[in-house]
């Protein structure tokens, strides 16, 4: 058989477009988020996060049920991450209420840099952790709280208070800021595992259904605050699952092991 005279084609370099457009989008609510809480729009920036969050859950399931996944995809949505749910929650709560720690050298001025910088920091060494273990570990859990759902935490407090009249310079906000941006970042590099509804099952009780329009409901009543007890109560669900499971384990280790029958 002759060799053909026409030049052999080289393969296609490109990237798959829609994955990676939702993920550009995350991104530029996560950018938009930062850009807004500068200029002293707290709300505004905590529903760009939230967006952001939206965005981020779509790209990775359009990516597997178009089969357009690709390394450079997970590469880049791990970046898109740690602007949208690293450093823009970050920034949000410090320009919202870690900056108004009276003056950054003084004694709280240094524990609400602190804080913003410790969660910041947590997001980031959490992101690389998922990456070097995403071959590894079960993906119906999460190892440490993830970095999405500790922004929606943060987001979500900072939404209400401020839907609720208390600005980020109100004592009691002063308070409990830096301490719910700390929990959020440790939680991300701890241990502990987190449901991922990765594997959630593609039918469920009929009493679900009615469940999911109460929340419709609820979120559309006061969605600030429903948002943050839905946030509160999975990051606690963490500890408490983990804790369950212990006692679970060393309950069967300290069970009397079952007498052998005799073989017949």
């Amino acid at each position: 058989m002759e060799p053909s005279d026409s030049p052999r084609r080289k393969p296609h370099r490109g990237i798959y477009l829609l994955p990676n457009l939702l993920t550009t989008g995350g991104m530029f609510a996560g950018f938009y988020a930062i850009v807004v809480a500068l200029a002293g729009r707290p709300q505004e920036a905590a529903m760009s996060v939230f967006i952001a969050g939206l965005l981020d859950g779509l790209d990775g399931r359009v990516a597997r049920m178009t089969n357009t996944q690709s390394e450079f995809g997970v590469q880049y949505d791990s970046l898109a991450d740690m602007v949208s749910f690293g450093i823009a929650p970050a920034l949000v709560m410090y320009a919202w209420s870690l900056s108004s720690l009276h003056e950054l050298g003084s004694l709280w001025g240094k524990v609400g840099f602190a804080a913003a910088f410790i969660y910041a920091a947590c997001a980031a060494l959490r992101l690389a952790r998922f990456n070097t273990q995403v071959g590894v570990i079960d993906k119906r859990y999460f190892q440490g709280l993830a970095s999405p759902a500790a922004a929606g935490l943060t987001m979500s407090f900072v939404w209400t208070m401020s839907a609720n009249g208390l600005a980020g310079d109100h004592e009691i906000v002063r308070r409990l800021a830096p301490c719910v941006a700390i929990v959020a970042g440790l939680l991300m590099v701890s241990r502990i595992r987190y449901f991922s509804f990765k594997s959630w099952p593609d039918k469920v009780p009929f009493y679900v259904i009615p469940l999911v329009v109460l929340v419709f409901v609820a979120l559309y009543l006061d969605t600030a605050l429903v948002l943050f007890v839905i946030a509160a109560l999975y990051v606690i669900s963490g500890p408490l699952f983990t804790l369950w499971g212990l006692r679970r384990r060393r309950s069967q280790r300290d069970q009397p092991p079952r007498p052998e029958t005799p073989g017949a």
